[in-house]
């Protein structure tokens, strides 16, 4: 057969031998073409990579259990019995130890309102197991010691508390917290469920947020610890002295102060903490000033010497000085110490003997006279003018009706030889006693009035000479004491925790010196000492943003 024969019979032959027909066509259907090599070679490669995936991860397993078998071989038969117990038998299964020692999941009910964080979170909620044992020590209270702790000390109820346990102790703190707090913080409410008002203040707040401004305002309860105070200029300080000051008082309706002293002056300043000008200055001759004080309108200013019983009325509007020469019914010699009560109706002046006598303010004519065992160390109205509390020279405290000038009650300032002090609250809730041991003894008006023997509310015992001034601010929330045997001392107690603030005064400036007198502004916004420098000292208060 010649050779392009034989060539022409092996063609057909391939072609008869392809039933796809790649290569030609069969079956009537026309040829397809041939895919190219590199989407060939790509179909192959997964396939390729899978496999190989897969040997190297059973060549892994089997490694690591040839590992673990060899060392199992070196271990003691007992440790492994006692691995079989804890964990079981996890040769073959690793993630069953670990499903062990994660321990069963808790179903918990998911609401229809959780985000898939939440549900996630919850997924992957591990419970708190159960302690293996439990320790009866542990179950023994603990005991505290109460007496070698100053702050612990003052949360004794009685003598006999020289212990307490943790709990009763937590619970003492709290209730120390919440007096002084006047109650519960809503914070601290553990009980308490979201209402409608809470989704409206959180609205409010993202309103808030949203704007720009001055948003800081200060809060209407004062907060103890450090009282936020400014030194101002000197009230005085465009009349100078070296006279002992004995007497500073705001005017209760004008941004005005009265200073007067030994110097035998009277001067009226304008409060503005920067220069004080002043209005006006009022001499008497031969008359050093004991005490001066405005009246309850502020229309009048009321002066007292240290050595005559003559009463000098400063009326204000008329500018006329009149002097009082003799109080009808009134024996005494030398007129003093004296008080104005809060209504303007009444003048009390304290005598000897044991007698204080009731002036009216209008007519400075005598109403009545009352009268103490021993001698009186000082008096006062209460914040209703209906009642006079007035401290006398052995330690006691009486209590007397000014309408029918009867004794209401009688009872021994707690602590006390002899008084020097006494002031009560304009809220009519307080009533402070200090004595010459340093102690002022703050009791409430109500038990002063009802107990034979009432206790203090507590004892301030900053002070370690007699307390001479004592003065409520008009909101109730600072009681000022001082000394004036003792240079520096003067504190601030706040109220109603009865603790002392730690910013004043400044101990390493000692500017103060003895005090004599003290007052707050109408509205505490200032507060003024007058010292035996002759000056006198005035403080801006921040807290409190009116004069």
């Amino acid at each position: 057969m010649p050779p392009e024969r034989r060539r022409r019979v092996r063609q057909d032959r391939k072609t008869q031998a392809r039933p796809d027909g790649r290569a030609g066509a069969r079956w009537g259907r026309p040829p397809r073409k041939a895919a190219p090599s590199c989407q060939r070679k790509s179909l192959a490669w997964p396939r390729a990579a899978a496999a190989a995936i897969s040997v190297a991860s059973e060549e892994e397993k089997r490694l690591r259990l040839r590992n673990r078998l060899t060392l199992e071989e070196d271990k003691p038969a007992v440790e492994r019995c006692l691995e079989e117990l804890v964990f079981g038998d996890v040769e073959d299964d690793e993630d069953a130890l670990l499903r062990r020692l994660r321990g069963p999941r808790v179903e918990v009910q998911e609401d229809s309102d959780d985000s898939e964080v939440e549900k996630e979170a919850k997924d992957n909620f591990l419970p708190r197991k159960k302690p293996v044992w439990l320790d009866e020590e542990d179950e023994d209270e603990e005991m505290v010691d109460m007496m070698n702790n100053r702050f612990r000390k003052d949360m004794m109820k009685n003598a006999n508390e020289n212990q307490l346990s943790k709990g009763e102790l937590q619970k003492r703190l709290k209730e120390e917290f919440q007096h002084a707090m006047g109650g519960v913080p809503a914070w601290a409410e553990a009980n308490k469920r979201k209402t409608p008002s809470d989704d409206e203040s959180e609205e409010d707040e993202d309103d808030l947020l949203q704007r720009t401004g001055n948003f800081i305002s200060t809060s209407t309860s004062l907060p103890k610890g450090i009282l936020k105070m400014k030194n101002c200029q000197h009230a005085n300080a465009e009349r100078p002295t070296t006279a002992r000051i004995s007497s500073v008082q705001f005017h209760p309706r004008a941004q005005v102060v009265m200073v007067a002293g030994l110097d035998n002056a009277v001067s009226l300043f304008q409060v503005d903490g920067k220069t004080n000008p002043k209005i006006q200055s009022i001499y008497l001759e031969k008359f050093p000033i004991f005490k001066a004080c405005f009246s309850a309108n502020g229309e009048e200013v009321l002066a007292t010497s240290t050595h005559s019983k003559v009463l000098y009325v400063y009326d204000m509007l008329a500018g006329k000085l009149i002097p009082v020469h003799q109080v009808r019914g009134l024996k005494e010699k030398i007129v003093r110490s004296f008080e104005v009560s809060p209504d303007g109706s009444f003048l009390l002046i304290n005598g000897v003997a044991g007698y204080f006598h009731l002036l009216s303010m209008k007519t400075k004519e005598l109403i009545g006279s009352m009268k103490i065992n021993g001698r009186i160390a000082a008096s006062t109205f209460s914040s209703d003018s209906k009642k006079v509390y007035a401290s006398s020279g052995d330690g006691e405290v009486y209590v007397w009706d000014v309408n029918s000038r009867k004794c209401l009650n009688r009872f021994v300032d707690e602590g006390s030889l002899y008084g020097l002090s006494i002031a009560t609250s304009r809220n009519g809730q307080y009533v402070a006693c200090g004595s010459n041991c340093g102690v002022v003894n703050i009791y409430s008006q109500d038990s002063c009035l009802q107990e034979t023997n009432p206790k203090p509310l507590k004892a301030i015992m900053n002070l370690v000479t007699g307390v001479t001034s004592l003065t409520f601010n008009p909101t109730t929330e600072i009681l000022a004491i001082a000394s004036e045997s003792m240079k520096e001392a003067v504190r601030l107690v706040h109220l109603p925790s009865f603790t002392v603030f730690s910013n004043f005064p400044v101990v390493k400036k000692k500017n103060i010196s003895l005090i004599h007198t003290m007052d707050f502004s109408p509205r505490s916004g200032y507060f003024a000492l007058g010292n035996e420098k002759g000056k006198a000292l005035m403080y801006r208060l921040h807290h409190y943003s009116d004069f």
